[in-house]
Parts: C-alpha cells; sequence; structure tokens
C-alpha cells in the first residue's frame, strides 16, 4: 500500500471503531466504511447500494486497494478487528491488538490498541474510572495512552453527530449488519442503505437515548442508558482522554485537567454550572508544575501559556463571559484581574481563530 492509501485506512479504521466520521470525508451514496468477518460475503456487499465511492471495505485474506466498479476500494486484513484478545493487520503495515475494557488495565500495550466495551463488567468498569477521573482528576493510565483508542463513544455517552448506518457498517461471520461488533442487528449482509437506515432510525426512535444502537447486543439499555443520562458530563470526559493522550504523544506527562478534581484556580472550584462543565467542544485547559496548556478538541494545535494567562484562560472558560471573570472575587492566590488583561488573552486567542467564550468575537484583534 502507498502512503496515502494507508493514511486513509487509518482514518477509516479510527472512524469505524469510534463511530466519528472519517476526517475528511465527503458526502456522497455509501457508508464510508465496511468490515467484514467472512470474505464469503463480499460479493453480496459490493453487489449492493451500501458501497459507493467514498466507502473503504476491509475483508479476511488478501486484497490491496483494489477498486470495485462501485468506486469502493477493497483492503485485506488478517486477525479479527471484534474480539478482544486478539490481533489484526492491515497490508503488514498496520497492526493493532483488540481488547476488552476491564482487562486493558493489566495488558501491555504493544502498540494501537482498540478497547472495547464488551459487557457489563467493562461498562461498570468504564464508569468508574470516569468518575474517578471527575472527582479525583486521576485518569487512567491506559485510557490516556496515545495507543489506545475508545470503541463506540456515542454509547458511552460521547457526542457524535454523524453516527449510524451511512458512517459504519460490520458484517459477522453469519451474515447479520450492525454499525458494530457489539451493535443490534440491523439486517443482513445484501440489504439495501435504505432498508438499513430505516431500521436505524426505527430502533433510536424506540430507545431516544443517544448511543443505544452501538453497543444494544452486548448491554441492556435499561444498565447503560441511566448511567449515561446520570453523567452529562461523560462527552466531556471523553474529549478529556483525547486532550491526555495527546499531551503524552508530545511528552507531557501527568498533566492536571480543569474541572476534573481541581480547577488551576481554586476558587473556580466552587462556581457551580460551569460554562466547560459538559460541552465537549469547549476548549480544555491543562497544566504541570512547569507549564499549562490549552488545547481545543477538533483543531490539531496545543497552545502554551505563562501562568497567570492560564488562570485568565481558566476563569474565561468557567464563567463563559468576561463579566463573570470582572466579578470574580479576588483571592489570596489570584490577584484581581482587569479589563486589559482579559482582553489580552481573548485577543490572543481570536488571533488564533479560537473563541474562548461566546462574546469573544466583540473582541478587537490586536497585533
Amino acid at each position: 500500500m502507498n502512503e496515502e492509501l494507508i493514511g486513509r485506512v487509518g482514518r477509516h479504521l479510527r472512524s469505524w471503531v469510534t463511530g466519528r466520521p472519517p476526517l475528511g470525508d465527503t458526502a456522497g451514496p455509501g457508508v464510508a466504511t465496511v468490515v467484514l468477518e467472512d470474505p464469503g460475503h463480499l460479493t453480496a456487499v459490493l453487489g449492493s447500494d451500501v458501497v459507493g465511492p467514498r466507502t473503504l471495505v476491509l475483508v479476511p485474506g488478501e486484497q490491496d486497494g483494489e477498486e470495485h466498479a462501485s468506486g469502493a476500494t477493497v483492503i485485506g486484513y488478517e486477525g479479527s478487528l471484534s474480539e478482544p484478545g486478539d490481533d489484526a493487520s492491515v497490508g503488514d503495515v498496520l497492526f493493532l491488538q483488540v481488547q476488552d475494557y476491564s482487562t486493558s488495565p493489566y495488558m501491555s500495550l504493544l502498540g494501537t490498541t482498540l478497547v472495547r466495551v464488551a459487557g457489563e463488567t467493562d461498562f461498570e468498569t468504564f464508569l468508574a474510572d470516569a468518575d474517578t477521573a471527575k472527582t479525583e482528576g486521576t485518569f487512567a493510565a491506559f485510557a490516556v495512552s496515545p495507543a489506545v483508542q475508545l470503541a463506540d463513544l456515542p454509547a458511552l455517552g460521547g457526542r457524535e453527530p454523524g453516527d449510524g448506518p451511512g458512517t459504519r457498517l460490520y458484517v459477522n461471520r453469519e451474515g447479520d449488519v450492525s454499525i458494530s461488533p457489539q451493535g443490534v442487528r440491523l439486517g443482513t449482509v445484501g440489504d439495501s442503505a435504505a432498508s438499513l437506515g430505516a431500521e436505524w432510525d426505527r430502533l433510536n426512535s424506540e430507545s431516544p437515548a443517544d448511543g443505544s444502537v452501538a453497543l444494544g447486543a452486548a448491554l441492556p439499555e435499561e444498565v447503560r442508558g441511566p448511567a449515561v443520562r446520570q453523567r452529562p458530563w461523560l462527552a466531556r470526559y471523553l474529549a478529556a482522554l483525547d486532550v491526555q493522550r495527546d499531551l503524552q504523544g508530545h511528552g507531557v506527562t501527568d498533566a492536571r485537567v480543569s474541572g476534573f478534581g481541581r480547577r488551576l484556580v481554586p476558587a473556580l472550584d466552587a462556581v457551580t454550572d460551569a460554562h466547560d462543565a459538559v460541552d465537549p467542544g469547549a476548549p480544555f485547559l491543562s497544566w504541570t508544575p512547569e507549564k499549562a496548556y490549552v488545547r481545543v478538541p477538533g483543531l490539531d494545535r496545543t497552545f502554551q501559556l505563562g501562568r497567570r494567562a492560564a488562570q485568565i484562560t481558566e476563569m474565561l472558560l468557567v464563567h463563559g463571559s468576561v463579566e463573570g471573570v470582572l466579578d470574580q472575587p479576588a483571592q489570596p492566590d489570584t490577584p484581581p484581574v482587569d479589563r486589559a488583561a482579559v482582553d489580552q488573552v481573548l485577543a490572543f486567542f481570536a488571533a488564533k481563530g479560537v473563541p474562548l467564550v461566546p462574546d469573544t468575537s466583540a473582541v478587537a484583534v490586536t497585533a
């Protein structure tokens, strides 16, 4: 495989695992990614309208990027992309392990690892780790490793618009079609895109809690749904894991994340209904004893700040307005904030195309 195709396979695999549409994906007919467990189903898939020019099909065996008449690209793989405890390789270039969540803390991470919630024990362990991170600021070490990718994020509380049979499909050995190995059955291999989409819509209308279909075959909705709804910050937590992985990938370890366990400005711990409490798209402030960083989900950039700028940034993220920052009572460890200092921070981020608060657009960008 050439470098361009390797990059495309990596993007589609990440999308298929997480439920996020592939980066750079363009709208069009056909699902973005299909994974087959049995090569005997390839003909039926390629003969249906679920594939199109944007589709990448992963199938066991030797396929090296052949383009089908539909425009779909077919790639071979070895091993399993669905069974916890198994390994997989794509074209002797990409190598992956698959683990279930509850045993992952005890396994050696030898490369890219797909971590699946495959049952109630996994889900309970995931929730316990999330609760610990939220209350104490301590994240499970394996979960923030740059090598790890959690599967089925919408079912774990992630807000991932676009998941569904237009983004990913999985065909098991029996020919049943779902969006993930732990997902509810949508139909049979060879079914039309309209039929699969109609079943997806029906299942979601019956169980309106986001993400239920992705784990419905492994986790009862009466267990998953209430637990997720009781934790509206789970999407923020999942985004925080991405931030931690990115920092670790750049050599920054043991960083604290604002809003998880504590704040950089201690007085902000007492703020209820913080502006950045549940929004997974809001910027994150992280810090170590030496440095502070701001990371914006979806933007592949990390900004390093001085201590005072980091404190003001955190105040803006928590209060969601300039007025809230200016009204913040002074504390012994946090001097009063003046408007000029706030505007300077806002102007810095505005120049980078990063609005910290909804009214940032009103701030003039100065050189």
